[in-house]
């Protein structure tokens, strides 16, 4: 009733309900056994049920983390067309709406698989490189040789799914794009230190690269596994290509 004082509302008895018993709990139920536990003691049977009853989520992070996970093993054992988003989600033990919150589509998967690979083909090598003296850019050149050589033989499986297919012929452009660009700037500082000149270090950098993946690329046709004897027999030829000097 509209203006019913909240006090008296909270007092009023039910109609028709008989009065609580003595030493009955507040609220109890008539006949009702009462709570005996001490004051501020918790119902561990209440406890126990309510945890069980309550699912835990993981933290979103995780759960792209374990799709993306998932989406890579599978690619990679069965292939992209044989593989299905129940498979995917199943793998994942997520639910299949969780995939969709993320994706679109499987094509959307393969995009961030492949940013995932780019990126950190970018981070090993940066990494590597820092190691070095800014203006060693010969130190710089051999750093950049044996982590990107590396990271492709470790990687090949992966970047195989991710990059090479024939019905979208300018995949993987911004990606590849960036690591051309990182092998520039690896030579310009190289340049400005004083230990090239390079008419083009835009081109330098595109040889470069491509003649290290076309390296990696025939060394795993052939079986070869030794990641460090490619790279040291690439380093030469590279210091020769930027005018370096090489060890006699």
């Amino acid at each position: 009733m509209k203006g019913f004082p909240l006090a008296m509302a909270r007092s009023a008895k039910s109609p028709g309900k008989p009065d609580a018993k003595p030493g009955a709990e507040p609220g109890a139920e008539p006949g009702a056994r009462p709570d005996t536990r001490p004051a501020g003691k918790p119902d561990s049977r209440r406890g126990a049920h309510a945890s069980a009853a309550t699912p835990r989520t993981k933290p979103a992070p995780v759960r792209l983390d374990e799709l993306m996970a998932a989406a890579e093993d599978l690619f990679v054992r069965q292939g992209v067309e044989a593989t299905t988003i129940d498979q995917i989600v199943a793998q994942a033990g997520v639910a299949k709406g969780t995939f969709y919150h993320y994706f679109s589509s499987k094509a959307d998967v393969l995009a961030a698989l492949r940013v995932k690979f780019s990126q950190g083909f970018l981070d090993r090598i940066d990494a590597a490189m820092a190691a070095c003296a800014p203006d060693d850019g010969v130190a710089r050149l051999q750093a950049w040789t044996r982590a990107g050589v590396q990271a492709y033989f470790e990687g090949y499986a992966l970047h195989d799914v991710v990059f090479h297919d024939v019905n979208h012929p300018h995949r993987g452009a911004a990606e590849r794009a960036a690591v051309l660009a990182q092998a520039e700037a690896m030579l310009r500082a190289g340049q400005q230190a004083g230990c090239w000149r390079l008419a083009q270090p835009a081109l330098t950098a595109i040889l470069l690269y491509h003649g290290m993946h076309g390296a990696v690329d025939d060394a795993i046709a052939r079986g070869a596994t030794d990641a460090d004897a490619l790279a040291a027999s690439l380093i030469p030829p590279f210091l020769r290509l930027v005018g370096a000097p090489t060890a006699a």
